[in-house]
């Protein structure tokens, strides 16, 4: 049979062609997924694609104060209760100074406001607010003993231990209250009393012991040691037991750990020789009150503060 030439090297240029199409596919390599922005390889020479780009992390709330008076930085173990303590505040106080609207919601490295004497965070209505006005607005500061407003039993962190309302209104002081050391000089005015009348069982330290250890048996009265407002009541403090702490002012707090009983609430005024619990063993390995004074949330000695027996 006859074959034209033109078609013989027709049809060889087609299967060339066929075949170098089919070479070309097997060699190119499928795309590597670049989880990086295009920006990012533009203006980075270093960065070879595929090479995965980190997104920034966002700075957590309040960490342009870090470090700045009045403030705190949140550390592993943190709660509202325990920042409180060790700044010389009430909870409640921290999570309105730093708008909380939960406040287990904190975050280690998270810095919050914990005086009322530097600006508050804005909320983000007011932000969006100042920044079309440009007007700032500053909190006013309340009386150091003023009943704060009441948070929701939903929105505390951990649920506070109280009293029924029968025992907590039936706590009166007693009729002889111990005799009243004044405060050391230099501080705000305060006149403590001792808060139990047991034997004192350890003293202060500043490691191992932050307060006293007094003596007693079971349900004998705890005394608030000056007046003062209730800024916690219950069992959310580990190592504490069931606890009150006073807020007397802008200065002083008073802790009374490991009762059996509380009668107060928070936001509750009590005042000097009331009795505010009954004395227990939570979270102790004996009958004990323990005792702490703290000056701007550091403790101290109660021995400045308390008359000599």
């Amino acid at each position: 049979m006859f074959v034209s030439r033109g078609l013989v090297v027709g049809f060889t240029v087609a299967l060339a062609g066929v075949l170098l199409a089919g070479c070309g596919t097997r060699l190119n390599k499928a795309p590597v997924e670049d989880r990086g922005t295009s920006s990012n390889h533009a203006s980075s020479p270093s960065v070879q694609p595929g090479t995965v780009v980190a997104t920034p992390i966002k700075p957590l709330p309040g960490a342009e104060n870090a470090g700045k008076p009045g403030y705190y930085t949140v550390k592993p173990g943190d709660t509202l209760i325990r920042i409180g303590l060790e700044t010389g505040q009430g909870w409640k106080d921290i999570a309105r100074w730093n708008n909380l609207e939960n406040p287990n919601l904190i975050e280690v490295g998270q810095v919050l406001r914990v005086t009322s004497t530097v600006p508050a965070p804005p909320s983000a209505a007011a932000a969006a607010v100042a920044a079309d006005t440009g007007v700032v607005t500053r909190p006013v500061a309340s009386s150091s003993i003023a009943p704060a407003p009441a948070a929701s039993a939903a929105s505390a962190p951990k649920a506070p231990v109280s009293a029924p309302a029968s025992t907590a209104s039936a706590a009166s002081a007693p009729a002889a209250a111990p005799a009243a050391s004044p405060a050391a000089a230099g501080d705000e005015e305060v006149a403590f009393i001792w808060p139990a009348s047991g034997a004192l069982l350890a003293g202060f330290d500043e490691v191992r012991n932050k307060g006293y250890d007094i003596a007693g048996k079971a349900g004998d009265p705890v005394l608030a040691a000056a007046d003062g407002r209730v800024v916690y009541a219950g069992a959310g403090l580990r190592g504490y037991g069931n606890l009150i702490i006073l807020k007397h002012n802008n200065t002083f707090l008073t802790a009374y750990a490991h009762n059996q009983a509380l009668l107060v609430k928070e936001d509750q005024t009590v005042r000097r020789g009331q009795k505010i619990a009954e004395m227990g063993n939570t979270d102790a390995d004996r009958v004990k009150l323990h005792f702490e004074i703290r000056r701007q949330g550091k403790p101290v000695d109660p021995a400045r503060y308390l008359a000599a027996r």
